[in-house]
């Protein structure tokens, strides 16, 4: 094995390069340079699992060894996947099992250095030095462009997909978790879960006469995979439902509005589906 280095330096912070990093759509952006279509499915939690797959379900599954956010967040590479399931570890397979793909940012007035280093068979060297080089560039221009294109947010459950489908759709389970903090709540809901069909959710103030409707309409619904619709506002939200061995991963992926600062639009989304996760019944 050879360790391989690849470094380069970007104009934004630490945090948006994280984000443009890991973000569902960033990610499936830069790793363009791998395949069309590339993206992965985990928690992103330190010790978890994570599959890299591409869209006929071959590619490879690893563990997230360590996390620190926004600092650094290291792979451990296990074995292949073919068809999205784990393959035995073959001759050529243990060669490589147990490699560590690492990242590692550090900040210094303004400008983020991005640091990747690659354990790597003879073999694809070569391979790497061709791809790390274009996937870099690509990082640098979603880190330093500074629209913020989409925003994702996610949480586990350890509960069948149907309960989670169920618990997410039906009016009468939406109002006991889509509000962000115990002083707000959800009165009504109406969900007409149907392509065309539209929503209407009122999200209001316990203690003042604060109050506003989240409103949209389906684009396409994946039963128990996939949800698209569009806010009243003409903003896009993807909702996807994975699930990785016994864990159901729910991930919201939404384009943000002018008004609020981003950070703040990312904790509220993701506050509330922090909410859905408490309030889901065992």
């Amino acid at each position: 094995m050879k360790k391989l280095v690849f470094s380069t330096q970007i104009n934004a912070s630490k945090e948006k390069v994280w984000f443009s990093l890991w973000d569902d759509e960033n990610y499936e952006n830069w790793t363009t340079v791998y395949c069309d279509g590339f993206y992965a499915v985990s928690s992103w939690e330190a010790e978890s699992k994570i599959y890299f797959l591409s869209p006929s379900g071959d590619g490879m599954y690893s563990k997230i060894t360590s996390k620190k956010p926004f600092d650094s967040i290291t792979f451990k590479h296990i074995g292949n996947i073919i068809n999205f399931k784990e393959m035995p570890l073959d001759e050529e397979t243990k060669l490589w099992t147990e490699s560590d793909e690492h990242y590692s940012l550090t900040e210094k007035n303004g400008i983020t250095q991005l640091t990747i280093t690659i354990n790597s068979l003879d073999h694809y060297i070569t391979f790497y030095e061709g791809v790390i080089p274009k996937a870099l560039e690509k990082i640098k221009a979603i880190a330093e462009n500074p629209v913020v294109k989409s925003i994702a947010v996610r949480t586990t459950l350890e509960a069948s997909i149907e309960k989670v489908w169920d618990f997410f759709t039906q009016p009468e389970h939406i109002i006991n978790w889509n509000f962000a903090s115990n002083d707000w709540h959800c009165p009504t809901a109406e969900n007409n879960l149907e392509v065309g069909g539209k929503f209407n959710y009122t999200m209001a103030s316990k203690n003042e006469a604060i109050a506003f409707n989240l409103e949209g309409v389906y684009e396409q619904i994946e039963t128990y995979k996939k949800i698209i619709y569009r806010l009243i506002d003409g903003r896009k939200v993807v909702v996807k439902f994975e699930i990785l061995d016994t864990t159901v991963i729910l991930t919201q992926i939404f384009e943000p509005e002018n008004i609020n600062a981003i950070d703040l639009q990312r904790k509220g989304w993701q506050a509330i589906l922090v909410n859905f996760k408490k309030n889901m019944p065992a």
